[in-house]
């Protein structure tokens, strides 16, 4: 583990650990206030229970980065609540709670291969690819005149059950990327 220096050093994206877990930094915005110290105000989202937390880091404070670990996980099955994975090099199962995935699930297809982090050496958490390929299973037709109204956008189911928006061109067979950090289309892969 890492102490930082300054508040400057506190980036999105990066590990934290913050009451002895690891918390990603969600968001990290800059704030100098009148005849006030500055402070970095954060967004964290707890790695482990995947619960977002707001605080304000201020300057002396002292800030420890995460020793994190990361392998190739393959997605197996979901029973119940339960998802398992496999580890690619030891050939290892590993199961996780639905809560504990959160949205992740509408994502996990079967063989599907994402990243397993591990603190401490004990997986808590896996973490998608930004953008995934999905089949789309249902997909209305488009009713002439949609356009007309400003709404250019459509729902559609793709193979995982979960339903998102896209554009009214796509059809049932289509396979279509998504970006799994925002639930968005983002192009048609295949007619």
């Amino acid at each position: 583990m890492a102490i930082l220096g300054t508040l400057n050093d506190i980036k999105q994206g990066m590990t934290l650990i913050y009451n002895n877990e690891p918390h990603k930094v969600v968001l990290a915005k800059f704030v100098r206030m009148q005849q006030r110290k500055p402070v970095m105000q954060t967004k964290l989202r707890n790695l482990i229970t995947g619960k977002t937390v707001e605080y304000n880091f201020k300057p002396g404070e002292r800030i420890e980065t995460g020793d994190l670990s990361y392998a190739k996980v393959n997605f197996l099955y979901a029973a119940n609540d339960e998802y398992s994975f496999m580890d690619n090099s030891t050939y290892e199962q590993i199961s996780f709670k639905k809560d504990q995935l959160g949205d992740q699930v509408k994502y996990l297809k079967e063989g599907c291969e994402v990243n397993l982090t591990s603190f401490n050496e004990k997986p808590i958490n896996i973490e998608l690819p930004p953008k995934m390929d999905f089949k789309i299973t249902s997909a209305p037709e488009a009713v002439k005149g949609d356009s007309s109204s400003g709404r250019v956008m459509k729902t559609a189911e793709i193979e995982t059950g979960y339903e998102v928006l896209v554009p009214l061109f796509v059809k049932e067979g289509d396979v279509v990327r998504i970006n799994t950090e925002t639930g968005e289309y983002v192009e048609r892969v295949t007619n």
